[in-house]
Parts: structure tokens; sequence; C-alpha cells
């Protein structure tokens, strides 16, 4: 039955709209109109009473949520309550994300994302696997026992998959430019992190295949004067995207904001790196043998060590505005439209148009999420 959500304000490709009507029809948004068009007699109204109507949050990080980690049991069951845990604070597309681990547990892990797209959990778009070909100089918290080289039996059961869009985290000096030539060529989408390499290994890894950048700033080579290491090779190409934390712990908000200025528009995108504490009221889990605490939003290990993030999308954003300065619907924009079109998605994800699946979020004016639309289907 065809559903119009009236009485929003509706974000548009050219900004805020107060006087659009969406009209979903299953699945899919068929039209934006005014609240003359005729369709609306026979359609299902949903008085959105003034609220904002936005594209569903898009995460391309994220290892836990409701209290479960990925890494602990990559299984569906795992998947379905981390999406639902997310979904709460607007996340309506997300990549279920294995930390370093094991040839087994990355199996597993693709075996259960590709289930769940089968079973058509919501919300789930594919994989993101943050290693393990990553450099022991710049691990974070992750288990540097875990890294390899990537051989071409890797690149087989990395690609060799329909688990959706394939996200995967490499340090370019770990991975030979011919090994990630050809995981681009089978659609891998490759990203530099937990790198130590150099700004010319960086520019090779681009030229390679390298399309993106794994949470900025944070575990690889600084901008410096006479070597500009990855964050520089990151803020001088113009077609790479950058996922961000803009969590106020990560990276100083100036940083980004440099970053920012130095990005073409539609570059950087919000990003969680969220654990098992989202959604959740328990501030503890273990990762790697090791117990992790969040406290006021910041998980660390007993050495201070940062150990991914309590953050949800929904906060993400109004950090963005608060922390970056920048406007609403651009944050809005940096949760939706950009990282879709990073993840290749832009012609059916990420905005609020015409044959767009209908994966789309209401919010009050601080930006609480008050409902989500996934597929069409509601839910909170």
């Amino acid at each position: 039955m065809l559903t119009a959500l009236t009485n929003a304000r509706v974000l548009l490709d050219g900004g805020f709209a107060d006087a659009a009507v969406v009209l979903i029809d299953g699945a899919r948004i068929v039209d934006i109109v005014t609240s003359t068009d005729l369709r609306l007699r026979a359609a299902q109204v949903h008085d959105l009473h003034g609220l904002t109507l936005g594209p569903g949050f898009i995460d391309c990080q994220v290892n836990g949520g409701g209290g479960a980690l990925f890494n602990d049991a990559p299984s569906v069951e795992t998947i379905r309550r981390i999406a639902a845990a997310h979904r709460r604070f607007g996340t309506t597309g997300l990549l279920p994300t294995l930390i370093s681990d094991d040839i087994g547990v990355m199996r597993a892990a693709i075996g259960a994302v590709r289930e769940a797209m089968r079973q058509r959990v919501p919300g789930i778009l594919g994989i993101h696997l943050e290693g393990p070909f990553l450099a022991p100089q710049r691990r974070g918290i992750h288990d540097a026992g875990k890294f390899r080289i990537p051989t071409a039996a890797d690149i087989d059961l990395i690609a060799a998959t329909d688990a959706g869009r394939i996200l995967l985290t490499v340090a370019p000096e770990q991975a030979p430019p011919e090994i990630l030539h050809a995981l681009a060529a089978r659609g891998v989408i490759l990203a530099a992190g937990h790198t130590a390499a150099t700004y010319a290994q960086t520019r090779a890894a681009l030229d390679a295949g390298v399309r993106g950048f794994t949470h900025l700033f944070n575990a690889m080579t600084p901008l410096q004067s006479r070597e500009p290491g990855v964050v520089g090779a990151a803020l001088e190409d113009r077609a790479s995207w950058c996922g961000i934390i803009a969590d106020g712990h990560h990276v100083h908000p100036a940083a980004l904001r440099i970053a920012l200025a130095a990005k073409p528009r539609g570059k950087i995108f919000l990003v969680t790196d969220a654990m098992p504490p989202v959604g959740s009221d328990n501030e503890r889990f273990t990762l790697n043998g090791e117990t992790i605490t969040c406290r006021d939003g910041k998980c660390t290990n007993a050495d201070g060590v940062l150990a991914g993030s309590a953050l949800d999308m929904a906060s993400a954003v109004r950090n963005a505005i608060s922390l970056l300065g920048v406007s609403a619907d651009e944050a809005l924009r940096m949760a939706t439209t950009y990282p879709a079109a990073f993840l290749g998605l832009e012609n059916t994800h990420g905005r609020i148009a015409p044959g767009f699946a209908a994966d789309l979020v209401a919010l009050d004016a601080d930006f609480n999420v008050r409902q989500t639309w996934i597929g069409g289907m509601s839910g909170t």
C-alpha cells in the first residue's frame, strides 16, 4: 500500500523542504510531492508533526552494540542484535566489522553476513574486515599476533563472496600493490588504516586501488613537514574518502575541521567504530583477553589505549554540528549520502529521492531519533 509521510522537514538534495511529502511503495521511495497530490487520497498518511526526515544513517564501522561484539560470536544472531541496537540511533544500514582475527573467524564472519543478508536481516549492507593485514607499529587495540601478509588465498576468501559490500582495511606497506590491485579488481573496497606507511607508499596504494581511509588521523602516520605520511596523502588526494570518529576523544575537533577544509565536499563521512556498550547498560566488555571500560563515552583498556567507541550515529551527527561547525543538513549527509557514495551505493541509498531505498530516519529538534524505516518498514 502507498504510504505518504507528511508534515515533516525533509532533507532533499537542495536542502530542507517543509512542504515535501514522501511517497513510499513497498521498499522504495516512489516520489516527492506536495500535499495536493491526488495520490494521497489512496495512501496511508503518516503525519510526522514537524519532525526532520532524513535518509537513514549508514555506518561503515560497527564492531558491536547491544552488549554484543562481532568477533566474540560471528553469527546471524549477533548481527541481528547489533543492527537492532544501532537502529535505535537512526542507523538503517551498516557493515558489521571484524577486528583482526584468525582465518577461521574471518570465514565464520563472512558466512554469517552472507546468511544474514539471505535472511534479510534489516540494515545489513555487507562486512568490514578491519585487518588482519595491518602494521604492528600502528596496531591500536588490535592483537598484532593476528597480523599477516595477504596471499592469493586471502584474495579468494575475501573477494569470492556474495556478502554484500566488502570493505577491507589494510596497511599499504603490508600488501604489495599487485595484491591491492587484484582485490580492487574483484570488487573489494579498500581503505588504508592501522598503517605506518610513508606518503610515497600511500600514494602507490591509492594508484593500486585504495579508495578510502579508516578513521582518519587514528593509527596512521601523521602529516609532518618533510614526510606528509598517510594523513598528508589522505588530505591531498581529491578522489578518496575518509571516515572520521567525531566523538571528541579520538581526534581533536580542530584537526577534523582542517580535514573538512582540505578535502572536497562529500569526501568525509561519519563512522562510529562502535563497541558493545552502544545500546547497552553494560560499560565493560572483553577484547583479546583485555577488559575494556567505557567512561564518559570513551572506551579504553587498562593502559588507556582507545578501543573503539561508545558513539552512536545520532550523537555523531550532533557532534558534527556542535564540534565541527557544519550545518545540520551537511551533518546529515555525512551520515548518509557520503558513506553511501563510498560504498558504491549512491544510486540506491543515502538520499530521499524517487527510486531510492525507503531507509529513513525521523528526528526531533535535538536530533534524537523518533522513528526509522528500513525498506519501508517502520521501527524504532
